[in-house]
């Protein structure tokens, strides 16, 4: 197995267990604990050093395997997306992975998805039924 695949197998997991409610009320028991544990150390720095460290260092690390779990999950809904491009029929394959072009172009295909909704909510506001294909 190498280094990617393991840390991808990792990052998954982790994301799965740290996203559990139980894990979640870990967190707030370790908060608690130390707040009661404030009068004992006198609210000193060192007791304040230890909540910062502490949750410093696990966001630092949680950054990065939130990031790799929504890139994986990004990369797998775009792919779907574009595989329901590919197979439905009238449908524009110019608009597979439009995620890949330059600013300029996607811009260009917003725009004229942008005029088909606002002409599709004219006639809506006329009554005219907005299904179908604009080409049809």
């Amino acid at each position: 197995m190498n280094s990617s695949s393991w840390y991808a197998g990792f990052a998954k997991s982790a994301a799965r267990f740290c996203g559990k409610p139980r894990v979640f009320t870990l967190a707030v028991a370790v908060i608690a604990v130390w707040l009661v544990t404030g009068p004992l150390f006198g609210f000193s720095d060192t007791w304040q050093l230890v909540i910062n460290t502490g949750t410093t260092i696990i966001t630092f690390l949680m950054v990065f395997l939130i990031q790799n779990t929504q890139n994986r999950d990004t990369e797998a809904i775009q792919v779907k997306l574009d595989e329901l491009i590919r197979a439905t029929q009238g449908a524009h394959n110019a608009l597979l992975d439009l995620e890949e072009l330059e600013e300029e172009k996607l811009d260009a295909f917003r725009a004229r998805y942008q005029a088909l909704a606002s002409a599709a909510r004219k006639k809506l506001d006329q009554g005219v039924d907005d299904t179908g294909t604009p080409e049809a």
